[in-house]
């Protein structure tokens, strides 16, 4: 097969491995690795890790398809919807897969995975991405798992929110935090769309217990004490 029809046809693969190109080509498997050595070599494909390759160079594309199930989120998404002016360089995937996943370097962009439970795995949508589909965390879940795996500071997701507090739905993050059952989580995110004017107490009250808990993660937990959302506000918001 001519090369540039050989590359039209593995155009079609976000992700490909040696198995794809032997089907495609036709060949043994020690033909294909030498086929493999000269695409790579001419720059025309490009290898992400052992036996995985692709002719792309948007990551959030290849990321989306190394591994599955799984899903982009937290900065990833967050940047998607234009929820925020950061461009962050790492991508993040949430993933149940029960190996922890090696962080990947791809095209200057740091692929990173996040191991999630099962019953966790939910909240995302298939999204075109220019000839490909990308599997990614709606606009709620985006900054839950931002909270929940603490991937983003809490002044940053207040800052997020704040900027955008239109673009949630109160229902989507009750229904999700609901079916969570994280108390720390609730607390938290009751507490920041509480500030916002996103009062959810009513319907998260039963799922909040009386310990106190530090409202921002990453420091020191002392200070004044919310009783509505039993958080300490070690950190100011406003």
């Amino acid at each position: 097969m001519k090369k540039i029809n050989l590359i039209k046809e593995l155009e079609k693969y976000p992700v490909f491995n040696l198995k794809i190109l032997r089907e495609i080509i036709n060949k043994d498997r020690n033909y294909a690795k030498i086929v493999i050595y000269r695409l790579k070599k001419d720059n025309l494909i490009f290898e992400i890790e052992k036996d995985k390759y692709t002719t792309l160079k948007e990551a959030i594309v290849v990321a989306s398809n190394l591994i599955w199930p799984s899903y982009l989120s937290c900065w990833t998404a967050l940047r998607y919807y234009n929820l925020t002016e950061q461009l962050p360089k790492n991508i993040f995937v949430i993933t149940t897969k029960s190996r922890k996943k090696r962080t990947l370097e791809f095209n200057n962009s740091q692929i990173i995975f996040i191991k999630a439970k099962t019953q966790y795995f939910f909240g995302y949508n298939k999204e075109h991405f220019g000839n490909f589909d990308i599997f990614i965390a709606k606009k709620e879940k985006a900054i839950i798992d931002s909270l929940y795996f603490k991937q983003i500071s809490l002044s940053e997701i207040y800052e997020v929110i704040k900027n955008s507090l239109n673009e949630f739905d109160s229902n989507i993050f009750i229904d999700y935090l609901i079916k969570i059952k994280n108390k720390a989580l609730i607390k938290r995110l009751g507490f920041l769309l509480d500030l916002l004017d996103m009062d959810l107490y009513d319907k998260l009250k039963r799922h909040i217990n009386y310990q106190y808990i530090p409202l921002d993660y990453a420091i020191s937990s002392k200070g004044k004490k919310n009783k509505k959302w039993r958080v300490i506000e070690n950190v100011k918001l406003n």
